[in-house]
Order: structure tokens, then C-alpha cells, then sequence
């Protein structure tokens, strides 16, 4: 038996490492346990995020466009390349090296910050004086006591009924993210973010790519003007987007996998592909923590309730992250990890998920936060929508990459930013303007207002505030 610790963290993801980092600034002891393996048997804190998720697939976004700017934007530029070739096994190993990096500055931020990591499966034994007692199974089995305790332990992939990932030929995001070859068909179930990303990553290697929704509308909880953008440019790039789908059979071959399905008019289809990526969402990973041992129940999609401000219904255990409420966002479960520790600590923060960004990195790269136009309208609350094409942009024009815009809606008579949705060059870096401006409750006049270096890309966030009030310069 070790000696108690203020704050036990169950999970080194976004949500956990941050937690027992900013707990640990604030000068509580704290014990971090984490089971993620890496490929070569050690510990890998960070997560989905860092190991099979936001970190790897950016890395392969950001190589694959490479790649086919290489094979064809670059001739735009006067640079010719002849020979093009793809080392893929290169490739997927500078991948992997980044995910590496990241998990060693996650080990070497516990250090120095103070925060005692343990590699191990941890679950809960039960209450004991002055806290809760939590076992952890690993290579050298141990029990920890904490006064409180956070549970982060994310969430995993969703498989499709009877049909169970094998990251061979069914591929979850993780199996999506470690391919040996580039497959010549590609399917993929499901177009949201994983979906879309990855479905990108390979259409850019090569592959001949058809992705399935069985929900009628894209994109459905974007803007309705930016997802009919974003539909319209994927499908341009060579994706083959079906909406409305009904599976009714998918079978994995010895080469391949076999669908069968119906598209939204009824008419039944066949679709014989090399890979299948499934990305129909993620459920909680709650399973395996002994929660009853304390007295929580999860409910019965499997996350861990708690309210507002991340407490469960057992004073002294918090939870936060995927496993919890609201978006399954890195930057989310952040956000409530060190709101969290604050608030253990007697502060009192907050978290406004209103103000919480949503990007999707493909190319047009698309980024949102706050309210819809289709939101507002249902809502009956009167807007004004502004918007911009990066068409009419210096610095988009500059990049040869001028596709999409900037939409800007505020409120008609106090004039309040409600919502900003960008697609187009660097959207998920244009994005965090708008978050900072509807943070401090600024109208669209403020952002119409401020001076933006030109030539940027920014100003199209500028522009689209003018054209809130029909005064916008360039366009």
C-alpha cells in the first residue's frame, strides 16, 4: 500500500494528462495511471488522440497533401517534379515518429510537473477513509489511495453489429492509420471527421475511394451553406459520397470485404472493396473500472453522468472527456481537465461549450463554432449572415488555394457574434479568432473593426463581418 495522494487520474489522454498536469501546478499530489501500449510494449500516454487519433491522422493529412500537391499543384507554381514516387512505409514511419514525440513530452511533462505516472489497467477497489482505493493491473500489480479521483479514460470505436474490426481488412481509425499499402478500393462507412480524413488521406495515395452515410444529409450538424460547400469540393477531388444508405450485408472475403446495401431510393447495390474503414462513431470507455465498487453506475450508452461541472453523482470523483456529456473533442476533454483541477483546488472556472471550436482538417479544411444558420432559424431568433469568398482574398490567391469562405452570423439587434463557419485554407487556425471573440461576447462590428494585417487570410474574417451589414470592401 503507497501513501495517499490528493488526486488520482484514471487515463493519460487530452482530458487526463492536462488534468494531473495543471492539478499538479496547483500543488496537489497527484497519480497518473494509464494502460495504452505502445507498438513496442512500453507505456504511450496521450490517448486516442496522440496514438491512433487528432495526432497520426494529421500527420499522414499533412504528408498525403503533400504528396498530391507534388503530383499536381506544384506545376501551378512553376515547380516541375518528374519521377514522382510514394514511399509509403517512409511515410507511415515519419508518422509514427511524431506520435513518439508526443508521447515523450507527455512523459516529460509529468516530470516536471511532479505527476507520478503508472502504466497499468486501473479499476476501483472502493471507498476507504479519507478517499477511494484504486488497483492498478500491471507489470507489477499495486494499490493507490487517492482523496479524489478523475476518471479520463475516453472511448473507443464503434463497430458495426456483428461485424468486428480485425485492422486488417475492417479497420477501425487505428487500422485506417497503419495500412502497408496504398488499396486500389477503398469504402468507407460512415462521413464524419474519421471518415472524411481518412477516406482523404488514401484518395490522395492512390485509392478509389466510396463512402457510405446512412444519414440523408451531410454533414448534418455543420452549417447547411458549408456542408453543401464541403459536398460539393470532396466529390470535385474524386470521392465517391453516397448519402441515405442502408446496409444490409458486409462480409469480409480472403481479399477484400463485400457490401451490400441500398441507396437512399431504394435500389440495391453491390460494392466489393480491398479495405473497409468503419467510422460510425465512438462509445465511452467505461467498461472495466469497477465503478458499482464505489457506487456509480454508467448509464446505458455507457457514459459516466455527471453535471455541469463534471462531478459524478459520488462527491470526490469527477470524470470528464469522451467518457462524459458533449462533443468528443481533444480540446473539449482539455478544457474540463483543467477545469476540473481548478475547481478541486477551490477555484471556480468555466467551460462555455458554445464557444467550443469544431474543425475537420480535409482539404478545404472546415471549421465552425457556435451556432448554425438552420439552428438559428429554428430557434426563431433573428440573424444577420455575412460571408466572404477566400476567391476575393489576397493572400488565398498568393497560396493558389482560394476555394470556400467565411460566414459570419450575429445577433439582429444587439449584433452579437452567434456563430462563425469557415471552409477553405487554414480554416482550423482561422477559427480560434472567432472562439476568442464570441468568448468576450463581441459583435460582429468589433471583428469589422479591428485592424487585420493584409495581406492575410484573416481578412476574410473582417470582410465577413462588414457583409453582416452589407458593407463588405472587397467583394
Amino acid at each position: 500500500m503507497t501513501q495517499p495522494v490528493d488526486l488520482i487520474v484514471i487515463g493519460a489522454g487530452p482530458g487526463g494528462y492536462i488534468a494531473a498536469i495543471r492539478a499538479a501546478q496547483l500543488g496537489l499530489s497527484v497519480v497518473c495511471i494509464d494502460a495504452w501500449v505502445g507498438p513496442k510494449g512500453g507505456a504511450a500516454p496521450g490517448g486516442t488522440c496522440t496514438n491512433v487519433g487528432c495526432i497520426p491522422s494529421k500527420a499522414l493529412l499533412q504528408s498525403s497533401e503533400h504528396y498530391e500537391h507534388a503530383g499536381h499543384a506544384f506545376a501551378d507554381h512553376g515547380i516541375q517534379i518528374k519521377g514522382l514516387g510514394l514511399d509509403l512505409a517512409r511515410m507511415i514511419a515519419r508518422k509514427d515518429q511524431v506520435v513518439r514525440q508526443n508521447n515523450e513530452g507527455i512523459l516529460y511533462l509529468f516530470k516536471k510537473n511532479k505527476v507520478q505516472f503508472i502504466h497499468g489497467r486501473a479499476s476501483f477497489v472502493g471507498k476507504v477513509e479519507g478517499g477511494f482505493q484504486v488497483q492498478v493491473d500491471g507489470s507489477t500489480p499495486q494499490t493507490h489511495t487517492g482523496k479524489q479521483v478523475v476518471i479520463a479514460t475516453g472511448s473507443s470505436p464503434r463497430a458495426l453489429p456483428g461485424v468486428a474490426f480485425d485492422e486488417d481488412r475492417i479497420l477501425s481509425n487505428a487500422g485506417a492509420l497503419a495500412l502497408t499499402e496504398v488499396p486500389k478500393r477503398l469504402g468507407v462507412i460512415g462521413a464524419g471527421v474519421i471518415g472524411l480524413e481518412m477516406g482523404s488521406v488514401w484518395r490522395r495515395l492512390g485509392s478509389e475511394v466510396t463512402v457510405l452515410e446512412a444519414l440523408p444529409d451531410f454533414l448534418g450538424a455543420a452549417d447547411a451553406q458549408l456542408a453543401k460547400e464541403a459536398l460539393k469540393q470532396f466529390t470535385k477531388q474524386g470521392l465517391d459520397i453516397q448519402l441515405g444508405v442502408k446496409l444490409t450485408e458486409v462480409k469480409a472475403q480472403a481479399q477484400g470485404v463485400k457490401l451490400q446495401y441500398a441507396d437512399a431510393k431504394g435500389v440495391a447495390h453491390e460494392l466489393e472493396v480491398d479495405r473497409l474503414i468503419v467510422s460510425i462513431g465512438r462509445i465511452p470507455h467505461s467498461e472495466g473500472l469497477n465503478l458499482e465498487a464505489v457506487g456509480l453506475q454508467p448509464d446505458a450508452r455507457g457514459f459516466v453522468p455527471v453535471d455541469d461541472e463534471c462531478r459524478t453523482s459520488i462527491a470526490g470523483i469527477w470524470a470528464v472527456g469522451d467518457v462524459v456529456r458533449g462533443p468528443m473533442l481533444a480540446h473539449k476533454a482539455e478544457e474540463e481537465g483543467v477545469a476540473v483541477a481548478e475547481r478541486i483546488s477551490g477555484q471556480k472556472p468555466h467551460v462555455d461549450f458554445n464557444t467550443v471550436p469544431w474543425v475537420i482538417y480535409t482539404s478545404p479544411e472546415i471549421a465552425w463554432v457556435g451556432q448554425t444558420e438552420q439552428a438559428l432559424k429554428a430557434a426563431g431568433r433573428a440573424y444577420k449572415a455575412g460571408s466572404f469568398p477566400f476567391l476575393a482574398n489576397g493572400r488565398a490567391r498568393a497560396l493558389g488555394d482560394t476555394t470556400g469562405f467565411v460566414k459570419v452570423l450575429s445577433d439582429t439587434e444587439t449584433d452579437t457574434i452567434l456563430g462563425v463557419h469557415i471552409i477553405g485554407p487554414m480554416a482550423s487556425e482561422l477559427i480560434a479568432e472567432a472562439a476568442v471573440a464570441m468568448e468576450f461576447k463581441a459583435a460582429a462590428e468589433d471583428i469589422a473593426r479591428i485592424c487585420h494585417a493584409h495581406p492575410t487570410l484573416s481578412e476574410a474574417l473582417k470582410e465577413a463581418a462588414l457583409a453582416t451589414d452589407g458593407r463588405s470592401l472587397n467583394f
